[in-house]
């Protein structure tokens, strides 16, 4: 009987620890710990509810993107509401910047709702600039990795070889040098974030590509930051797009005298914020060039939320409504 106690006790262990699950974090990269400050720590549903409103329908996928694990955030899958209709539920990486819930339903009856909603625990770090003496000895990468090197390519919205942003980043390069008393790497990538600030207005709309926002002069949080990853990429610095619950802002990576890379973020809307991120928001996605298997073909910006299904007879497409909401 003793045996068997600790048998069960072992075996309850075990799944609660899999109910609780960490979200492992992709390589892509790091930013210093010692930097981190103050944590923020919520509670975060993620799902979708899929709704035959058209007539019944069959072998149903949908993808949605849930909280990325990465050096300045933790993950723990905390609880799961699925309905009978779902057959089962997994998760994924996209190329190390994403992570994404399957949901899976085989079929629904007209008029018929599938549920699937976890609950995900999310500590997210503020990021502290580093100290001015340290700015100094940080460069461009000489050689960066695979994970980092591809930060420095075209993207869907972010046109690197574009005539105009390399004539533009080029030009801005050479000023900061003869504008600024014997700046160093950091101070050059400081002049490209200033001339985006000063040059693109904040306005809300839809989401521009760097050249559009050049061509406005004016763009919403990811726009912007379009803007200055784009004259990053063209001066050889790695950028990307972070992707936050209701927002976006970019990150740089330079690496320091030994040759180890961090990344250093930047707010593209409010308050300036230069090599730090005030405020801990819930990460979604680092990244702009996504590649999401069902989508064959397509290159996205953001690993956006989508919906599988085939019409069983004359019926329609399921409705879906995502869910993504901090609990109260």
């Amino acid at each position: 009987m003793r045996h068997l106690l600790l048998l069960s006790f072992a075996l309850l262990l075990l799944v609660s620890t899999a109910n609780a699950q960490l979200l492992e974090a992709p390589t892509t990269g790091t930013t210093d710990p010692e930097r981190f400050g103050k944590k923020e720590t919520v509670q975060f549903r993620v799902g979708a509810e899929i709704t035959a409103a058209r007539g019944a329908c069959r072998d149903i996928r949908a993808m949605v993107a849930i909280p990325l694990e990465c050096d300045e955030q933790h993950v723990v899958r905390m609880s799961e509401d699925f309905s009978r209709h779902v057959d089962k539920v997994t998760y994924r990486d996209l190329d190390g910047g994403a992570k994404q819930m399957l949901i899976t339903v085989p079929s629904l009856a007209s008029g018929e709702t599938a549920t699937a909603v976890v609950t995900f625990e999310v500590t997210t770090n503020t990021v502290d600039p580093p100290e001015d003496e340290a700015t100094a000895d940080l460069v461009l990468p000489k050689k960066p990795e695979r994970t980092v090197r591809k930060y420095l390519t075209e993207s869907p919205m972010i046109q690197v070889r574009d005539s105009q942003i390399r004539t533009l980043a080029r030009d801005l390069w050479r000023k900061a040098d003869e504008e600024l008393e014997d700046p160093n790497d950091w101070q050059r990538v400081e002049y490209l974030y200033d001339y985006m600030l000063e040059n693109v207005s904040y306005s809300e709309g839809v989401d521009k590509s760097a050249v559009d926002t050049l061509r406005d002069g004016k763009a919403d949080c990811f726009g912007r930051s379009a803007v200055f990853i784009a004259l990053c990429r063209a001066n050889k610095v790695p950028a990307r797009v972070v992707w936050v619950d209701q927002h976006a802002y970019a990150e740089f990576y330079l690496e320091d005298a030994e040759g180890n890379g961090s990344w250093y973020p930047i707010e593209s809307a409010g308050t300036r914020a230069f090599g730090g991120m005030p405020l801990a928001r819930t990460i979604l996605q680092k990244g702009d060039n996504f590649q999401v298997p069902e989508r064959r073909g397509e290159r996205l910006f953001y690993a956006s939320d989508y919906l599988l299904a085939l019409p069983v007879g004359n019926s329609g497409k399921p409705t879906v409504k995502y869910i993504r909401e901090v609990v109260e």
